[in-house]
């Protein structure tokens, strides 16, 4: 994950919680892998202020995540946002947008637990399904700002012949 540093919480950790997002934009972990990991990227033919104005429209974020309350740790503009997610997950996401070629690679993470779980419960529930539901998600909603963005582009154009 370029870009990305990942601090692992211990005695020299400063109070960086886990899940959570350092002043400096590290991402503070636990060290152990959170239950639910997604990592998916789309490629879209748009520039980072588009695809990024789509991403950072508040509106969109209902549809796309209905049960999640995000909370914006860092607005990136056309390099993506950051969230600090809670509801029936409590964790970390981010869409991050990697300009590449004539239009941005979105990646997208979701990096999370099942909140108020025990052990026991969580070691019962069917993570395979969760997760799979997760990435449906993430991926449909990187469908959408793909097809928003495009939609004015003919196919084999260039988005700057377009813009």
């Amino acid at each position: 994950m370029a870009g990305v540093t990942v601090f692992t919480a211990g005695a020299t950790d400063g109070g960086c919680a886990p899940g959570a997002f350092r002043a400096d934009g590290v991402i503070c972990e636990a060290g152990a892998m959170n239950s639910i990991q997604v990592a998916d990227a789309t490629f879209i033919a748009a520039s980072g202020a588009q695809v990024g104005a789509v991403v950072a429209d508040r509106s969109n974020w209902r549809r796309w995540w209905p049960d999640l309350q995000l909370e914006v740790v860092e607005d990136r503009a056309e390099k993506g946002v950051r969230w600090t997610v809670s509801g029936p997950l409590t964790g970390t996401m981010e869409i991050w947008l990697d300009p590449m070629l004539d239009g941005v690679l979105l990646h997208y993470f979701l990096h999370a637990e099942p909140t108020g779980v025990t052990g026991r419960q969580l070691a019962r529930m069917n993570l395979p399904k969760l997760v799979h539901g997760r990435r449906v998600a993430g991926k449909r909603m990187a469908f959408e700002v793909k097809a928003r963005v495009e939609r004015s582009r003919p196919v084999g154009v260039a988005p700057a012949a377009v813009n």
